[in-house]
């Protein structure tokens, strides 16, 4: 069995990403540990990195596991078009409630729609850079 886990890295702002995520989708955390409780101590850690994540996971639905951490100052990560988490979506009103939810402050590049492949599709980056995919597929059974 292979299971997908998105795994996204921030320069500080995974708590605040991951909270958000929390407040649209749902569920609780299963994991967090900031970077000051590592039991390896084989890297120095600059005091500003302290409270930053390590490790977070969110569980979405019944088979997805959302996963993240910030980088240390020495280490930052590039937000770009590298990454992208697709959502599939049974009932249509939970497909425009997430994606309403989740756009918000973020830049829209492809409103909810109906596609030739999905009953209802769109498209966005989130104000934290992150790019989505949500959809309804074609056919699915509400």
């Amino acid at each position: 069995m292979i299971k997908l886990e998105p795994y996204v890295r921030y320069n500080g702002n995974c708590m605040e990403a991951f909270g958000f995520y929390k407040s649209v989708l749902g569920g609780e955390f299963v994991y967090v540990m900031r970077h000051k409780d590592n039991p390896e101590k084989d890297h120095p850690l600059a005091k500003e990195d302290e409270e930053k994540i390590l490790h977070i996971a969110l569980p979405v639905g019944d088979t997805v596991v959302l996963m993240g951490a910030d980088t240390t100052s020495d280490m930052p990560a590039n937000v770009g078009n590298n990454i992208t988490l697709s959502l599939s979506i049974q009932e249509e009103e939970e497909v425009k409630r997430i994606f309403n939810g989740l756009s918000e402050g973020g830049n829209v590049t492809m409103p909810l729609q109906k596609t030739f492949w999905a009953d209802l599709y769109g498209e966005f980056t989130d104000k934290f850079g992150i790019n989505w995919l949500v959809s309804r597929a074609k056919g699915e059974d509400a």
